[in-house]
């Protein structure tokens, strides 16, 4: 996600984390939905993380889903 200037740009954007926040937190609970949230809310992010990762994008999105209860 972060490769790319301007998906990046949005997801603090949206999120309001700062790049120091995002490096501090990407351990937390709250900074991994926060991520996932954002890749599986736009179907391009998705498939370009999917793609990045060599994962499917139901891999992202079961990872989310899992985080999330």
């Amino acid at each position: 996600m972060l490769a790319d200037d301007k998906r990046a740009n949005r997801f603090l954007g949206l999120t309001g984390l700062t790049p120091d926040q995002l490096r501090a937190g990407i351990g937390t609970r709250e900074v991994q939905l926060a991520v996932l949230d954002f890749l599986c809310a736009h179907e391009p992010d998705l498939v370009a993380a999917a793609d990045s990762l060599g994962l499917e994008p139901a891999a992202i999105a079961s990872a989310r889903e899992a985080l999330a209860r």
